[in-house]
This record gives structure tokens, C-alpha cells and sequence, in this order.
């Protein structure tokens, strides 16, 4: 879990208290600043906890279900059982949540490749196109992999996944994504990815075996930091948007989780991802849309005049850096929601390290789509945007074996090729 960094207090009078005649001294300042750390952590999470109470489901983001619409009986049990089989003894057996998403799809069919067992998860939401999303389940089913149509926040259905399959490992990737829709729809993000987050939590702490989790946080935590590039250890309590407050709030309930009942809980900061079946909320995404449409884009700059810029890191590495953290992940050392020992806990940046201008990914985009971008420059908006991301991977790089070798134009290259045949129906997808 990173940690915040504290300004020194300042030292005693001179002349009064000497350390060598005090030894308490120091250890009383430690103990002062601590406290006032876990109070304001304690109001961070209080504020989080009481919109999630206030907060309704929302209608728009997350279609609700009655209980048994689309799921139960001897059928179904069987198509969730032969989804999550795995290989091998040696194989994992996981539940992907959010399977049909972006992340999601791409994660699940490189782990069925390789002989895990995969079980999905996903509420086909409409947050954009559901499509889109259904396209990439079909994708999913040719592959074996079957996604199960249901809300996170259905706490039987998640009791009863847990009691058909003994998942060895969750990857948990369901969320409500946008900084700027936060704006227009604020209980989605409570709804999706503080209810939803603590009911899956529930389920796995429950379950026995209990699995180790890997989770997508965000780089998004990092809020207002100017530190560069963005360490694990920075400080993360400054989040410029309702978004990166509630991936925040999320780190925190998964130390409590981890700490109270011993499950296994491996943190992802993701950093910009991109490539083909991408999420058409995506600037690289609706930049393509618009400039083959011959429509304006709005590209922002920073209230100084400076260049917005973002640590693009491309689908592929991704997901090796998730495979990596689940075959690392130790195994949870609770049983039944009792808690036998300490547990793995861990937070990483997955980014490629390589900030690029968005001026430069137009500048690509045109190149690769052969026409001339029309753009406008306006300043940025105040909606949570940041004006730069950049990560710094080496603990990944250490502890996970994360090496990304996938620059901007060779990734573009791939979206673009797979948004000229998805769009123009070439495909049978």
C-alpha cells in the first residue's frame, strides 16, 4: 500500500529538550502525525462509505435485475462449472469480473489459452455501447469462456458462484470508468466500484478455500501529485476526481479486507491502456471516430499553456503485467471469513514509462488514417483531468517480471487496423 509522505516537524527550542536526554521525543512526534493521518484516512473513507449509503443504484449505468432472471438451475451450473476448468492441477482457476470489458475480455482469453480455468462476470452496463460488449462476450464464448449476466451487487448469485467453483484466484476488473462522467452520474461510481468491490470482497472472505485477489485500481489515485515519475510510495490523498476518490477508497477497504480476514490482495494501477476492442470513451478511440468523420477535436492544454500528456501502455502488456501478478499472488490465508495468519498485500503501477504528448498520438492517428485532423486547442476543463501521468514501473519490473514493449505507433497501428474492420462489418463479429 503506498504511503503518504509527511513534512518533518519542526525541531525542539534549541537549548531545551536534547534527544539524548528525551528519548520519547521523536517517537511522541511519530505518534502525533500518525494519528493525525489515520483521522483524516478515517474521514476520507467515512465520506466514501456514507454517499455509498445515501447513493441509490443507478438506473442508467447498471440495468437491475430480479433475482433468478438470468441465472440458476442444473444448466447453468454446468456451463459454470465447465467454463472454470481448469487444465491441469497446475492450472488457475479464476473469475474475471467486468470479463466483457476491454481489460476484461483481453485478460480472460490469454488466460484460457494457456489452460486456466475462466469464469466471467458482467453486468453489460451502458456506459457505452453495449455492442460493443457483446461482441467481445461472443468472442469470448468461441474461446470456452462463458460470461455470466449479472450485477456484483447480487450477493446470492456471488454465494453461488463461490459454491459451484473453487476459484484459486479472483481478477477482479469490473468498475465504473470516466473521470468526466463522474460528473453526471456520481452514484454509478459508488453503485460499481465501492458496493460492488466490497460484495465480491464478502463473497471471497467467505468462501473456503478463499482465492487471492488481483484488482485494477487506477493511476487515476494519484490526483494532484507533481512528483514524476508516479511512485507506489507517493501520496495518494488528493484525488482530482469522484473517480480516483472512490479507486482510492477502493485500496483502503481491500487493506481492511486483508488485514481483518487474511485474504490475498494484489492492487493494479493502471496507466492509460489502449488497443484494439478498446473503450470508445477513450480520447485515442473517439479521435479515430471523429477525424475519419471529418469532425472536430478538442485537444487540451494545461491552464499554463502546457502540453497534456498521458503514459499510453498498449492492451498486450497489460495484460502481462495482470498474468504476472496472479501467478506471483500467494495464496490467502483465511478460511470460512477467519482470518489464520498474515496475508500478501501489494500495490503496482502496470504503465509503459513513456509520457506522450496528445498532440503527438493526433499527430500518429493522422499518419495512420491518412487525413488531416481538425482540431481546436481549448483550455482544460476543471471535470478531474490531470495534465500529465507518468509511471515508474521498477517494482512491477521486479516483483512481477514487467517489461512493456509496446510503443505508441506500433499499438496504434493494431487499434486502427482492428477499428477499420470491426466498423466497416468486414469481420463476423
Amino acid at each position: 500500500m503506498s504511503q503518504v509522505n509527511e513534512h518533518h516537524h519542526a525541531p525542539s527550542t534549541p537549548g531545551k529538550l536534547k534527544p539524548e536526554k528525551s528519548p520519547y521525543n521523536h517517537r511522541l512526534r511519530i505518534h502525533s502525525s500518525l494519528s493525525k493521518l489515520t483521522l483524516w484516512s478515517s474521514f476520507f473513507l467515512a465520506f466514501i462509505l456514507f454517499l455509498f449509503i445515501l447513493s441509490p443504484p443507478s438506473p442508467s449505468a447498471s440495468p437491475r435485475r430480479s433475482l433468478g432472471d438470468s441465472w440458476g438451475g442444473p444448466h447453468w451450473e454446468k456451463r459454470v462449472a465447465k467454463s472454470a476448468r481448469r487444465s491441469s492441477p497446475s492450472s488457475l482457476s479464476v473469475l474475471v469480473t467486468g470479463a466483457a470489458g476491454f481489460v476484461g475480455s483481453h485478460v480472460s482469453l490469454s488466460l484460457k489459452r494457456r489452460g486456466d480455468g475462466v469464469l466471467g462476470i458482467d453486468n453489460f452496463n451502458r456506459y457505452y455501447d453495449p455492442a460493443l460488449k457483446r461482441a467481445r462476450q461472443r468472442l469470448l464464448d468461441r474461446a470456452g469462456v462463458f460470461v455470466v449476466d449479472a450485477d456484483l451487487n447480487d450477493a446470492a448469485l456471488l454465494r453461488k458462484l463461490f459454491d459451484v467453483v473453487p476459484f484459486t484466484h479472483v481478477m477482479h476488473l469490473a468498475a465504473q470508468a470516466g473521470v468526466r462522467y463522474a460528473m453526471q452520474n456520481p452514484q454509478s461510481y459508488i453503485h460499481s466500484n465501492i458496493a460492488a468491490f466490497i460484495n465480491l470482497l464478502e463473497a471471497s472472505k467467505s468462501a473456503n478455500p478463499q482465492p487471492s485477489i488481483v484488482w485494477a485500481s487506477s493511476s487515476s489515485v494519484y490526483g494532484l501529485n507533481s512528483k514524476v515519475p508516479f511512485s507506489e510510495k507517493d501520496r495518494t490523498d488528493q484525488p482530482a476526481s469522484l473517480y480516483a476518490a472512490t479507486k482510492k477508497a477502493g485500496e483502503e477497504i481491500a487493506h481492511s479486507y486483508n488485514h481483518i480476514y487474511g485474504l490475498s490482495i494484489t492492487g493494479l494501477r493502471f496507466f492509460t491502456v489502449y488497443g484494439p476492442w478498446g473503450r470508445p470513451d477513450m480520447a485515442y478511440f473517439f479521435f479515430t471516430k471523429d477525424i475519419l468523420k471529418g469532425k472536430q477535436i478538442a485537444i487540451f492544454e494545461s491552464p499554463d499553456g502546457g502540453t497534456v500528456a498521458r503514459d499510453f501502455t498498449y492492451i498486450d502488456d497489460i495484460v502481462k503485467g495482470c498474468l504476472g501478478a496472479l501467478d506471483t499472488a500467494k495464496k490467502s490465508t483465511g478460511s470460512g471469513g477467519k482470518k489464520k495468519g498474515p496475508a500478501q498485500f501489494r500495490v503496482f503501477n502496470l504503465g509503459n514509462t513513456s509520457p506522450v504528448p496528445v498532440t503527438e498520438l493526433v499527430a500518429i492517428l493522422e499518419k495512420l488514417l491518412k487525413v488531416k485532423a481538425k482540431k481546436k486547442v481549448l483550455p482544460m476543463p476543471t471535470n478531474g483531468d490531470v495534465k500529465f501521468t507518468h509511471a515508474n514501473i521498477s517494482l512491477a519490473h521486479r516483483d512481477l517480471g514487467y517489461r512493456p514493449t509496446t510503443d505508441l505507433e506500433t499499438g496504434l497501428r493494431k487499434f486502427v487496423k482492428w477499428y477499420l474492420e470491426f466498423y466497416s462489418k468486414k469481420t463476423s463479429w
